[in-house]
């Protein structure tokens, strides 16, 4: 196959929603229609014992939620799909910003009954502002819930996308009877033996069809028909450009749990979601199929098997050809790297791969050359942008609690900072650590994998800041600089990269710095 096919072939997406939609479920069913497993493991059911395959950390499965995101690969229908399965909790909100750079279309997950939550409102932002396509997946319909038409107007007016149904439920809850399938024109009833497994669709051209009473009874039959007509009346119909450029989102409707209108979304999937796409670097726009290799690190992972102590940066292909053993050139450490065991990804399973083309994910053994944001070509010198830190939410001091132990705490916390779980500031004055976090829930994560993954015990200090401000100013050695940094010394710190971070107490403090102080400007965003 040529360059240009392979990288065709390919759709690499990420899947987001609210803690609790039914995320990782759906990531199992998909694998399931992809033939990758052949029993999919609920999150929170505790007959079946493997768990979710995609749930690989001790900690994720003790508390049933994903904590870091999981990189899985299939092929189905001639198509090499990458999925990006990302944490729904607040607390690991980062991750998932950071995960969003890295894929080409989202599915977006929404629960029947609780409908559009905080956390997906944020992310649909995110992908808003960057035009990535989206398609949304209703789930939960075997349960009671909205109203089909109430849930498209709150996905309508709460996250501001226009809608068009490509499926539709028969009944929801109690009297939920299947799914019709607009798209393909067919219908999937639903039964509730075979939860695990997969059933057939009947094809249905025409609804005018008196087949449809004896299938569905005349009452079902009847509203469907009303539903399906008010539809086509209300809704845009579906426009692939529009699709693609991010003003149209495809909505389905389905029971990930129950393996229900799972099949129709991967289907319409694989017909209309982008091949991998060109992205934008501070010297020019780099096009998939150019022939050399680009990438970037979007994500760090220590640990992922507790046997060995390994570190994984996680590259997304943009442009080219990755192969095994040649010589790249890490831009940020200006040095040439070769790696001898890339690894494809399916959950805790790794593969070694010999080339991976543009939209793939590899995962490469790393003994601390990278770091998130670093970009891999094959001798040009350039960077990919948009790969940000945002300014933590939660601050405390970071105590080692064990003298004998300070190297393994101050390895491991090197290690976690460089995976990007939190954000690392050093008091300029004193030389202590503060960590900050997005979510308070961090905290336990990182003092539970110091002591399990580095043997070090940690303890943690209140100490009130509200915000973390990177400061950039033109002129280092200006009077107005140099008092800014004689005043505000106990506040001032460095993180992981070496650059000068104010430490605020109150947004009234922001502001006063910023008037007394014009030519330093306070960014609430690392990259600037």
């Amino acid at each position: 196959m040529s360059l240009e096919q392979e990288i065709s072939r390919r759709k690499t997406f990420g899947i987001i929603s609210h803690p609790d939609a039914g995320k990782t479920t759906l990531t199992e069913k998909l694998l399931l229609f992809g033939g990758a497993i052949q029993e999919a493991g609920a999150v929170k059911s505790n007959k079946i014992k493997k768990g979710a395959t995609s749930d690989f950390m001790e900690i994720e499965r003790q508390r049933g939620i994903s904590v870091a995101t999981s990189v899985l690969a299939f092929d189905y229908r001639n198509k090499k799909i990458n999925i990006l399965d990302t944490p729904g909790h607040k607390d690991f909100a980062e991750d998932t910003f950071r995960t969003l750079t890295a894929v080409d279309s989202v599915i977006v997950v929404i629960d029947v009954a609780k409908g559009v939550e905080e956390q997906t409102i944020k992310l649909v932002e995110v992908c808003r502002m960057r035009n990535i396509p989206m398609l949304v997946f209703i789930n939960k319909m075997d349960r009671e819930g909205k109203d089909a038409f109430d849930l498209l107007d709150e996905v309508e007016l709460k996250l501001n996308l226009r809608v068009t149904p490509l499926s539709w439920p028969i009944g929801i809850g109690s009297t939920f009877k299947g799914i019709y399938n607009i798209w393909e024109k067919n219908i999937q009833l639903f039964s509730n033996e075979n939860k695990q497994k997969i059933s057939e669709a009947i094809a249905f051209g025409n609804l005018e069809d008196p087949e449809l009473e004896t299938i569905i009874g005349e009452t079902y039959a009847g509203d469907l028909r009303n539903e399906i007509e008010l539809i086509s009346e209300v809704y845009p119909s579906f426009s692939h450009e529009d699709y693609l450029e991010g003003h149209l989102q495809p909505v389905f409707f389905g029971s990930a749990l129950n393996n229900f209108g799972v099949r129709e979304l991967l289907n319409a999937f694989v017909d209309i979601a982008p091949q991998p796409q060109p992205k934008e670097t501070d010297t020019r726009l780099v096009i998939p199929t150019d022939n050399t290799f680009t990438g970037f690190v979007f994500k760090i992972h220590a640990n992922m098997d507790p046997k060995h102590r390994d570190r994984l940066a996680f590259i997304k292909i943009v442009s080219g050809k990755f192969e095994r053993n040649k010589n790249y050139h890490h831009v940020r450490l200006d040095k040439n790297l070769k790696f001898s065991s890339p690894n494809a990804f399916f959950a805790d399973k790794k593969e070694v791969v010999d080339e991976s083309f543009a939209g793939d994910i590899v995962g490469l053994h790393d003994t601390g050359n990278f770091r998130i944001g670093d970009t891999l070509t094959e001798g040009e010198n350039m960077s990919f942008k948009g790969i940000p830190s945002f300014s933590p939410e939660h601050f405390r001091y970071i105590n080692n609690a064990d003298p004998m132990k300070s190297k393994q705490l101050e390895k491991g916390i090197d290690q976690l900072m460089d995976e990007g779980v939190a954000q690392l500031f050093t008091l300029e004055m004193n030389n202590r650590k503060i960590i900050g976090t997005v979510g308070a829930l961090q905290y336990e994560v990182i003092q539970y994998r110091l002591e399990h993954e580095y043997g070090a015990k940690a303890t943690y200090e209140p100490i009130s800041i509200h915000k973390a401000c990177w400061v950039e100013v033109e002129d280092e050695r200006s009077e107005e600089f140099q008092e800014f940094k004689r005043v505000k010394q106990r506040y001032l710190a460095y993180d992981k990269f070496k650059q000068l971070v104010f430490l605020a107490d109150s947004s009234f403090t922001i502001q006063m710095t910023q008037e007394k102080y014009p030519s330093v400007k306070l960014h609430f965003v690392s990259e600037f």
